[in-house]
């Protein structure tokens, strides 16, 4: 098998802490699968009747592979996905494919998407300047949390404490940046410095973790230095998790739940989504689950005298 990953770096930029990266890497050599890490930025897209010959690496026509990984969640830009539409329309099976990529970046239409399911989610409305300070205040109320429309792993994420700090804020905004898209969003006491992530694949949940602040902070990230914990997949949450991929239509998702009394509210959805404390905390390897579920997708299976080898 050949496969590609489309990231941020190439193969001569992969440093040895990328950790999700160098999973994929040293497993993609335990399943024997060729893996080529590239930037959308090397690939060259000619729109042509010669579709096998309409795509270039480096200046260069190549095979095209038997399945793509994009790797790059919110920070896919419209050529990478013009790069992955390309890939769709050639055959060439992409995990997770452009359209619910696209549609995970913008995280208000996510949010209406869920909402329109009666899944459970915070109330969010989109900043309209000049901001009504009242009806936020009577729809929403303090504290509140501000969200740029995309981002990841808590950053462009800010809470404010109440109505001054919230004026204080988007007045600073409205001065710096009057037509950058804030979306407001009610802020989940109970989830204060901690939430859940759940691994989905194939719109089954794999794992759930706990993350937890190691400061005062409201934000619970790994990536930001939180803790994890592995947690008890509930039916609850299982169940919560898996929808939102469905409705979505990620193949692979990371699905951001946080605590709501007795249940939960689901914040984000990541197409994309970072796995190395998962695999701390869950002792799972998500890299190996990830190509195993690509092999089914793709009717490859092992011989039977290679079944006990596979693993």
């Amino acid at each position: 098998m050949l496969g590609w990953i489309l990231y941020r770096r190439n193969e001569t930029e992969i440093k040895p802490e990328m950790y999700e990266i160098q999973s994929f890497l040293s497993e993609a050599s335990l399943q024997n699968i060729e893996l080529r890490i590239l930037k959308p930025e090397q690939i060259d897209l000619i729109v042509t009747q010669e579709d096998r010959k309409s795509i270039l690496i480096d200046g260069k026509t190549e095979p095209l592979p038997d399945f793509v990984l994009p790797r790059m969640g919110a920070g896919t830009t419209y050529f990478a996905l013009a790069v992955i539409r390309h890939l769709e329309r050639l055959g060439v099976p992409c995990f997770n494919s452009s359209a619910p990529i696209d549609l995970v970046k913008d995280k208000l239409f996510t949010q209406q998407i869920l909402a329109e399911k009666s899944l459970p989610v915070p109330k969010t409305m989109l900043a309209k300047f000049p901001v009504d300070f009242d009806l936020i205040e009577d729809r929403i109320g303090f504290p509140i949390i501000l969200k740029t429309l995309s981002g990841s792993q808590g950053k462009g994420v800010f809470l404010s404490e109440n109505k001054k700090s919230f004026e204080d804020l988007i007045q600073l905004i409205e001065a710096t940046n009057p037509k950058a898209n804030i979306i407001l969003q009610e802020f989940i006491k109970d989830s204060y410095g901690r939430d859940l992530r759940v691994f989905t694949l194939g719109g089954r949940a794999v794992a759930c973790m706990e993350r937890s602040s190691t400061t005062d902070g409201f934000k619970a990230n790994f990536s930001a230095g939180g803790e994890v914990r592995a947690y008890e997949l509930t039916p609850e949450i299982e169940w919560l998790a898996s929808e939102a991929s469905r409705v979505l239509g990620l193949d692979i998702a990371g699905v951001d739940l946080l605590f709501d009394g007795n249940h939960f509210k689901i914040c984000e959805v990541n197409s994309s989504p970072g796995f190395e404390g998962l695999d701390q905390a869950c002792n799972t390897n998500a890299a190996k689950e990830i190509f195993h579920y690509l092999k089914i997708r793709l009717g490859i299976f092992p011989s039977k005298k290679n079944q006990g080898t596979a693993e």
